[in-house]
This record gives C-alpha cells, structure tokens and sequence, in this order.
C-alpha cells in the first residue's frame, strides 16, 4: 500500500472572495484561482475558502469543492442541516454546474460527451486515471464557443478553443483529466498537460471557470440560477 505524500504548499492568495448572494441558509460565492477550498494538512496552506468564510460565518461548510486552480461559483451551507439538503441535491445530480475553458489546440467536433471512468491511484498521487476496468464512472458534455489564435509576449501564436463544460458526474480531477483525454487539455493545467504544448508553459492560472449554477434553496424551495462571467 502507498503511502501519500502531499508536498504542495499554494504560495499566497490575495485575491477576495466574492460574495454574490447570501441568506440566513447559504451563501454563493465567486472562488478565486489559487485558493483552496479546504484547509490543507500542511500547516503552510491554512488560507483557504473555509478558513476565510467560517471567520465570518461561524459553522459554515462546504457542499462541493473547486481544484485550487479553478475559479467561480461555489455554494456554502450556512449549517449542518442546509449541508445535509443541498450535498443530497449534488449526489442525486440535481444541481447543474457549467464550466468555461480554454482548452489547447482546435476541437474539431462542435460538441460531444466525454465517457471515461477515472480511478485514483496513490502511487500517482495527486493524479487520477483513466481506467475502464477500475474506475468509477465520469462523463461529462462539452460545447464550443469558438476556435481562436492567442498571440503571446513573444510572438508565437496558440491554438485555443473556448469550451463549455457540463460534468454529469464529479469525480476529483473530472475536467481536467476528460480534457487531456479528448487530446485538448485545459490551457494551465500543471497536472494533466495543459502546460506542454508551445507557448503554454508561463501561463499565469489554470484556465477553468466554474460559470453556472442552478440548484433549489432548500428552505424555499425556489430555483436558484446564478453566472459569473469568465475573467478570461
């Protein structure tokens, strides 16, 4: 058995956290890149969503998580029983999530779905795999918003193709890992390719953006819609 090591401590964040809507129930918040969403084992990554929110809002917790890289919305439960109600909306796959990425290279199809199970290997830590025969099920939907050129600082110029992204499931790493699997990684990703073709390796964050989010408050039962923009 592997023993996993987590040698990743996140170099500080000074970005704020959005706060886009709150009740006495739940908050949506705007995440930014390079924060984590949890306090890490290493003393050294303390500064984390719940470590700011719960300042403010003691008993908060986190429903779902967003990788450090990624931005955008998040939900967070503002007790134990709102956690409880909304976590059973996510496990039944009630809550819509969409992404916008900037994925390398040109996608030929304009849409399609991604089915490949991903397992997690601790011998790989901290990559998950692809495996048909002992991962868990992982499938999620893409679109195309358009197919572009990015000039960089020093001339060359970068196939890009902006994406929306719509997991149906939500394994750890699911974009990230569905994206290198169609041969189009997201743009700034360290872990699954994003920063290997020319012209990729000085990006300053990972290109994914959490910019939708539909689920129902659990108290009013009222159909929650929320977007944020992508900043790239």
């Amino acid at each position: 058995m592997s023993t996993i090591l987590d040698t990743f401590v996140a170099p500080p964040c000074h970005d704020e956290i959005e706060i886009l809507y709150q009740d006495e129930h739940l908050l949506l918040i705007n995440k930014p890149s390079g924060l984590l969403s949890l306090s890490g084992k290493n003393p050294q990554n303390l500064d984390s969503v719940h470590y700011r929110l719960v300042q403010i809002y003691p008993g908060c917790t986190l429903v779902h998580r967003l990788d450090f890289g990624t931005s955008g919305l998040m939900v967070v439960a503002r007790n134990k029983a709102i956690n409880a109600a909304l976590c059973q909306q996510f496990s039944q796959r009630a809550v819509t999530k969409v992404y916008s990425a900037l994925l390398c290279g040109h996608l030929k199809q304009d849409d399609g779905v991604i089915d490949a199970a991903i397992v997690k290997d601790p011998a790989l830590f901290p990559l998950m795999s692809i495996s048909a025969i002992s991962g868990k099920p992982a499938r999620s939907r893409f679109r195309v918003i358009e197919r572009f050129n990015q000039l960089l600082k020093d001339g060359r110029s970068l196939p890009l193709t902006r994406v929306q992204l719509m997991p149906e499931t939500g394994r750890t790493h699911q974009l990230r890992l569905h994206c290198q699997h169609l041969g189009h990684p997201i743009w700034g990703c360290d872990l699954y390719g994003g920063r290997e073709w020319p012209g990729t390796e000085q990006t300053s964050r990972l290109m994914l953006h959490a910019s939708e989010l539909r689920l129902v408050h659990p108290i009013s039962h009222e159909q929650i819609n929320v977007c944020h923009a992508s900043p790239f």
